[in-house]
């Protein structure tokens, strides 16, 4: 039995926040929040208001924002002997880290901050940073070095009933045998996760994993109608919370399953908008998976094939250099897909990166 899905990141006075608060308003709060422990000289207190305008500030996209809140809530934290707090700024940090696709301070941060937070006794700051080296690893196609990881933290969040991070375990586990061509567990693992979501009132977990099964239902079932469905059910909770981040990867989803079904004008139309939403958050990954799904409808409604192949090359580059191992992989079925070359065909988990 799973309980109400609840926010740690919300703390000190701000714990009446929902999960599915407005990033809008959490930020508006937040803010109220730290200017007034910070007239009150209440470190503690500050620092715990700033993780959440931090937070607020990543989810929304606004990348230097949050780096300069988490950077001054770990130096409050620091300040005021709060080694918990100290956690979940790093936390937070490592976080946006992985966000811009700075993946090796991610892992450095994320590290500190379970280190820290199992220093504190504080399990839940420690269970969210192990779980976002998880998700870095995962996000890398790193599969082997973090599958394990994944189902340790899914058995402690099941046994703690802790919705949330089931949810979150639950969907990357799913994503990895996406990735890697089990359509069937995977498809199953989304189920669970987003009725789990549905029960514990978290419309951030549920949208994700209802976008993780419109892309089941597309890559292996070719029911267009349905992925559609599903991506419209999700974008909905993704603009009632402002959820930048997430609407980003759900239109680039959603041009994938146009792809999919050969149309490709739309498919072009959405990876234009996903593009440009990744680019106004600053968001390196997406932009780079946005841009190669632009360039392969691009090719299909007739592009130059040798500018197509000059983009494919640069966008190998790009995505060696932000250190998605999986990449040459993806890159190589483009080619192969739109005639470019001769290379065989890959696994069916090569255009895994850009499944999430």
């Amino acid at each position: 039995m799973y309980s109400k899905a609840f926010a740690p990141e919300y703390q000190g006075a701000l714990t009446t926040l929902s999960v599915n608060s407005s990033l809008t308003d959490v930020l508006a709060a937040g803010t109220e929040q730290l200017r007034a422990a910070e007239r009150a000289g209440a470190r503690g207190e500050a620092a715990r208001s700033g993780l959440a305008v931090a937070e607020a500030h990543r989810r929304l996209g606004q990348v230097a924002d949050a780096d300069r809140a988490w950077k001054a809530s770990y130096r409050t934290a620091r300040e005021a002997g709060d080694t918990g707090a100290m956690a979940w700024a790093l936390w937070s940090g490592g976080t946006l880290a992985r966000q811009r696709g700075a993946f090796p301070l991610a892992w450095r941060l994320l590290r500190l901050a379970a280190e820290l937070g199992e220093h504190a006794g504080d399990v839940v700051v420690r269970g969210y940073s192990l779980a976002g080296m998880a998700e870095t690893g995962r996000i890398q196609g790193d599969y082997e070095a973090v599958t394990t990881l994944h189902e340790q933290l899914l058995a402690e969040a099941r046994k703690r009933g802790e919705a949330r991070h089931t949810v979150w375990a639950l969907e990357g586990i799913a994503q990895i045998h996406r990735n890697t061509g089990s359509y069937d567990t995977a498809y199953a693992m989304f189920e669970e996760a987003a009725e789990i979501a549905a029960r514990a009132e978290d419309r951030r977990g549920h949208a994700w994993a209802l976008r993780g099964l419109a892309d089941i239902v597309s890559v292996r079932d070719g029911d267009t109608g349905r992925a559609l469905e599903l991506l419209s059910e999700a974008e909905v909770s993704c603009r009632e919370m402002n959820l930048v981040s997430a609407l980003a990867y759900n239109h680039k989803m959603r041009a994938n399953v146009l792809y999919r079904a050969g149309r490709y004008e739309e498919a072009r139309d959405f990876y234009t908008q996903a593009l440009a939403e990744f680019d106004g958050m600053s968001e390196p990954r997406g932009r780079a998976l946005a841009r190669l799904g632009l360039v392969k409808s691009l090719a299909r409604l007739g592009r130059d094939r040798a500018l197509t192949a000059a983009d494919l090359a640069e966008l190998a580059g790009i995505l060696d250099d932000i250190g998605l191992r999986r990449a040459r992989a993806m890159i190589d079925r483009a080619r192969t897909e739109l005639g470019l070359d001769r290379a065989p065909a890959s696994s069916p988990s090569s255009d895994a990166v850009a499944a999430r």
